[in-house]
């Protein structure tokens, strides 16, 4: 019997499916590790699970956090941490799914312990410049981290200028010490659902026009109303730049859900480059049932 199963993939491979299946089979659990279906306001266009899949089992870190903050990867580890521990404890399954690969590098290694942030340091780099401002700062203090970050990365520039002016110390030093896993690896069920390119562009395309149908323009209506900070990570999630600019009037709808499928694609082609990368020796399989088929019970690898 394994003691967890960690089920990663590409965005609308079908990892959910296969994690609904297992938890069905093995008593389990279902913990969210996607960085984008923790915020409340966006179910339809994260595509998190409806009410029907909450139902047949337990789901736990789906739409908990309101799109004002910005979750970040520690957070998750310590939030994921409890889910486990609770599941267990109730003689439960933990199943991780979800398309954020360092959800699932940071349970298995850690993340760096950075120290806490002063609020005031935070807030002050959070509203007082623009993406350009943040680059050409962030060069003068860590040039290492600046050349690593993108010029309009606005969340993780904030990042690397608030823990440079707190504590003295590169990002990219505090980035080489790892922290403590969450997960002990052995008694572990690891998989990546990897269908064929050409199945998962098919499925994006059907499933952003499906989200269309749900409700998802009104759904970034909503979102846009709220007047968050444009930096936010929820703000960049796949579909709400495109349906906030037709919204705007600088594009038709079916310019943006023909660009929202793009980005979704994208996205997807850099999530198997990096599962690729840190995941080779984890199970691949290509569909939500060979997925399930592997969680029959038998020792732990």
């Amino acid at each position: 019997m394994f003691e967890t199963v960690l089920i990663a993939g590409p965005t609308a491979s079908g990892k959910s499916a296969a994690a609904l299946a297992l938890a069905e089979r093995l008593g389990g659990v279902i913990i969210n590790a996607d960085s984008m279906q923790v915020y409340s306001e966006l179910r339809i266009l994260t595509a998190r699970p409806g009410a029907e899949d909450m139902e047949r089992a337990p789901h736990r870190l789906y739409g908990t956090v309101p799109a004002s903050e910005p979750y970040s990867a520690g957070r998750w580890v310590a939030d994921a941490a409890t889910a486990i521990e609770e599941a267990r404890s109730a003689g439960q399954v933990p199943i991780l799914v979800g398309g954020t690969g360092l959800y699932f590098r940071a349970s298995l290694q850690g993340l760096s312990p950075v120290p806490d942030i002063p609020d005031a340091i935070r807030r002050r780099w959070r509203d007082s410049a623009s993406a350009s401002e943040l680059h050409a700062a962030l060069s003068a203090q860590d040039p290492i981290m600046a050349e690593r970050l993108g010029p309009t990365d606005t969340q993780r520039l904030v990042r690397a200028l608030e823990v440079v002016e707190a504590t003295g110390v590169s990002l990219a030093e505090w980035q080489e010490t790892a922290g403590a896993p969450v997960l002990e690896d052995k008694g572990l069920l690891k998989l990546v659902v990897a269908p064929e390119r050409d199945v998962i562009y098919s499925a994006i395309d059907t499933r952003f026009d499906t989200m269309l149908r749900q409700g998802a323009l009104a759904e970034v209506e909503a979102l846009i109303c709220l007047r968050l900070d444009p930096g936010l990570p929820v703000m960049r999630a796949c579909g709400v730049p495109e349906l906030a600019s037709h919204l705007a009037g600088a594009m038709t709808l079916d310019e943006a859900a023909e660009k929202a499928k793009t980005a979704s694609r994208r996205y997807a082609k850099r999530q198997m480059t990096w599962a690729r990368r840190f995941m080779a020796d984890w199970a691949w399989v290509p569909n939500a049932e060979a997925a399930a088929l592997l969680g029959q019970d038998r020792p732990g690898t």
